[in-house]
């Protein structure tokens, strides 16, 4: 199915997602994107459904093309200070408070969302898929979090986030029982496999 824009014409939208909500270590990550209302590109989609290189492409087109675009990165302790949910939430809006143009109209990817500065808003389950302006968000936050991930990779090479970027991947939980957590874990989050066999 080809992405589409808000059906309403002539309103200033922006498109907010996250990436990295299932991470046991490294933030979560937002992204507010407003793209001009005949933006088109055949190969955006949800980021989750594209290739590393299709995603660094559009990345840099969306940074280029977008009306007004900012990223967002929240930290672990954040994260374990109010849960991962509203992290994502919090992240969603300071991406919003950073864009240079103010929005008229929020479409948030998911089904949950805080009113923020009275702006209206439309929480779309599966809408980086749906919709231009989030899938777009969706592009930046993943590329910007990925990206971040490498980086911290060379500081602690064993956990392998240039590979797994912080998802709970069985390397990950192995290098975390083998070596101990790092000031990037979410300490809220089950870490190894012994935290998760204790809810069996």
């Amino acid at each position: 199915m080809s992405l589409i824009h808000w059906e309403e014409k002539g309103i200033i939208v922006c498109g907010a997602d996250e990436a990295g909500r299932g991470c046991l270590a490294g933030p979560v990550t937002a992204a507010a994107v407003i793209l001009p209302p005949d933006y088109h590109n055949d190969l955006l989609n949800d980021s989750k459904q594209l290739t590393e290189r299709t995603r660094d492409v559009l990345r840099e087109e969306i940074e280029r093309e977008a009306i007004s675009w900012s990223v967002t990165h929240l930290p672990p302790e954040r994260i374990d200070e109010i849960n991962i949910l509203w992290a994502s939430v919090e992240a969603m809006q300071k991406s919003i408070d950073r864009l240079s143009v103010t929005p008229e109209l929020l479409l948030i990817d998911g089904n949950r969302f805080r009113s923020h500065r009275g702006i209206p808003h439309r929480c779309i389950v599966k809408g980086d898929a749906t919709y231009y302006p989030i899938a777009a968000a969706s592009v930046l936050a993943k590329t910007h979090r990925d990206e971040l991930m490498r980086s911290l990779a060379q500081d602690y090479p064993q956990y392998r986030w240039d590979k797994n970027k912080g998802y709970p991947t069985t390397d990950h939980r192995q290098a975390i029982a083998k070596y101990g957590t790092t000031p990037h874990h979410r300490m809220s989050f089950r870490l190894t496999y012994e935290q998760l066999a204790l809810e069996l």
